[in-house]
């Protein structure tokens, strides 16, 4: 049982872990969107957005919903927004650190 928890963490994490899907989490933080919205702010082909979108549904992290003829998608939970702040404070802690060093580096 351990080894499926930890293949589902896993597998979740690798549905985040590309820079477009990140960037699309991040278009949805505020609202739902129309893929259209998506397709022109991100300035990607349809397809490729398209590609994305479906790999974060398998995930169950994104929801769709049809407004007539366009699809608007939303963030299904909204924690995900929080590992991705978790993530930009361990990134300013690790910059801090490479300064830190750097500055102790320049001084010898």
């Amino acid at each position: 049982m351990e080894e499926i928890i930890t293949s589902i963490k896993s597998n979740f994490f690798k549905a985040i872990a590309h820079p477009t899907r990140v960037a699309i989490l991040e278009r949805l933080a505020d609202q739902e969107v129309c893929v259209c919205e998506i397709i022109a702010d991100l300035g990607l082909e349809q397809s490729n957005v398209s590609q994305h979108l479906a790999i974060l549904r398998k995930q169950n992290i994104i929801t769709s919903t049809k407004v007539g003829l366009q699809v608007h998608y939303r963030i299904k939970y909204p924690e995900v927004l929080e590992i991705l702040k978790m993530v930009e404070s361990i990134m300013t802690q690790q910059l801090e650190e490479t300064q830190a060093a750097i500055r102790h580096l320049a001084r010898k």
